[in-house]
C-alpha cells in the first residue's frame, strides 16, 4: 500500500483521515447524481480487513457501468480487477461478495501489503426506491441522523433505519450485514488549555472535525489550534447553537474553570452527543456533580451521562498524557467497546 515503509508525519495523516471521511460524502453525492440520470450503479463497501489496509470496514467506492467511479478501497489494486469485471457485465445480481488477498480466493489479485480485504458489492437500479435510499444515506452523513443499513447477503433485500446505538460500523449476523452510516466523528473543545491543545492535536491526526471554544482571545492565543476551527465565544454558546452537535459529537471541558466548564457540560447534556467529559480529579468530580445538581438541576440520567474523572485511567500527569487519556477515551465509546473489553 502507499506509503508502507516510509516515515508518515501526524500532518500527513490527518490529512490522509479528513479525506477518507469526506470521501465516503463524495460517494453517495456521485451515487445520487447518477440515479437521477437514470443510471445503474454497483456500491462496493469494506466489510472487514485483515492486515494493513488503507481504508477500515464501512468504507464505500461507487462505480458506473462503463468503469467511473469515486471512492477508494485499497491503494488501486483491488479498484482495477472489480472495475474491468463491471465492465465486462459481471455482477448483474443484487449483491456479491468478493475477496482479495487471500491464497484461498477466486481472484489472483494479492495486496501489496500482505493484506486481506473483504467486499460487499451491491447493484441499484434507478428507481424512486433507490433515489431515496442515498438521499438518507446522504442526510446521515450530514449529521442529521445515524442510520443502520441491513442488507440480505442472499436476496439483496436492502432496509434502513434510525440507529441509537454506537458500535462497529459493520457487523454480521444470520447472512445479514449492518452497517452504520453517520457523520464525521466530531469533538468539541470547551476552554483552550494545554491539554486541549495536545487533544486537538491528537484528534486531528484520528480525522475529527475539531472546535475549539473559549471567550478569551489571550487565551487563544497563547496555544497552537491550527487546522481546527477556533470560535472566540462562550462553549455554552456554542454547543446550544441548533445544528452544532449531533450523535457523533464528542464535548470535552478542559480548563479547571467552573465557570467554562460547568456551563459547557450544562449545555452538552442537552444534545445527542456521545461522550461527555470535564477534567478534574475524582473529589473535584464529586463536587461538580453535587453542584450541577444542585445549582443547574440536572438530573441523575444527565448526571451519569458525563465521563467525570474524563479519559481511561491511565496515570496520567502531563497535557500529553491526559489528552492521550481523553482521546482513547473517546474512541473506546465510540467503538462501542466496555472497558472491561480493553
Amino acid at each position: 500500500m502507499a506509503g508502507e515503509g516510509w516515515p508518515v508525519s501526524s500532518s500527513y495523516n490527518a490529512v490522509v483521515a479528513k479525506q477518507m471521511q469526506q470521501l465516503d460524502v463524495q460517494v453517495v453525492d456521485a451515487a445520487c447524481q447518477w440515479l437521477e440520470v437514470g443510471e445503474p450503479l454497483w456500491l462496493a463497501t469494506v466489510l472487514s480487513t485483515y492486515g494493513s489496509s488503507p481504508r477500515e470496514p464501512g468504507s464505500m467506492l461507487v462505480a458506473r457501468g462503463n468503469g467511473e467511479y469515486v471512492g477508494s478501497l485499497s491503494g488501486g489494486c483491488v479498484e482495477e480487477d472489480f472495475l474491468a469485471r463491471i465492465r465486462a457485465g459481471e455482477f448483474s445480481q443484487k449483491v456479491s461478495q468478493l475477496m482479495y488477498g487471500s491464497a484461498a480466493t477466486e481472484t489472483a489479485v494479492r495486496l501489496p501489503c500482505g493484506g486481506t480485504l473483504s467486499l460487499m458489492l451491491e447493484r441499484f437500479d434507478s428507481t424512486s426506491r433507490a433515489r431515496r435510499h442515498f438521499r438518507l444515506l446522504r442526510s446521515a452523513l450530514a449529521g442529521q441522523t445515524i442510520i443502520r443499513r441491513t442488507v440480505n447477503l442472499d436476496s439483496g433485500e436492502v432496509e434502513l433505519e434510525e440507529d441509537i446505538c454506537l458500535g462497529k460500523r459493520v457487523e454480521y449476523q444470520n447472512r445479514r450485514v449492518f452497517i452504520r452510516i453517520g457523520a464525521a466523528t466530531k469533538l468539541v473543545i470547551a476552554g483552550a488549555s494545554s491539554v486541549s491543545e495536545v487533544c486537538a492535536s491528537f484528534a486531528k491526526t484520528l480525522g475529527f472535525e475539531v472546535v475549539v471554544c473559549d471567550p478569551c482571545e489571550e487565551r487563544l492565543n497563547q496555544f497552537s489550534f491550527a487546522g481546527c476551527t477556533v470560535k472566540q465565544q462562550l462553549p455554552s454558546l456554542y454547543i446550544a447553537t441548533p445544528g452544532a452537535c449531533h450523535r457523533a459529537s464528542a464535548i470535552v471541558a478542559l480548563t479547571h474553570d467552573p465557570r467554562i466548564d460547568d456551563l459547557a457540560i450544562v449545555e452538552a447534556v442537552e444534545t445527542d452527543a456521545f461522550y461527555i467529559g470535564v477534567m478534574g480529579s475524582r473529589k473535584t468530580s464529586e463536587a461538580r456533580a453535587e453542584r450541577l445538581q444542585r445549582i443547574a438541576h440536572l438530573t441523575h440520567d444527565q448526571i451519569g451521562r458525563i465521563h467525570m474523572p474524563i479519559g481511561l485511567a491511565l496515570g496520567s500527569k502531563t497535557p500529553a498524557e491526559i489528552a492521550l487519556a481523553v482521546m482513547a477515551d473517546i474512541v473506546r465509546v465510540r467503538k462501542g467497546r466496555e472497558r472491561d473489553e480493553l
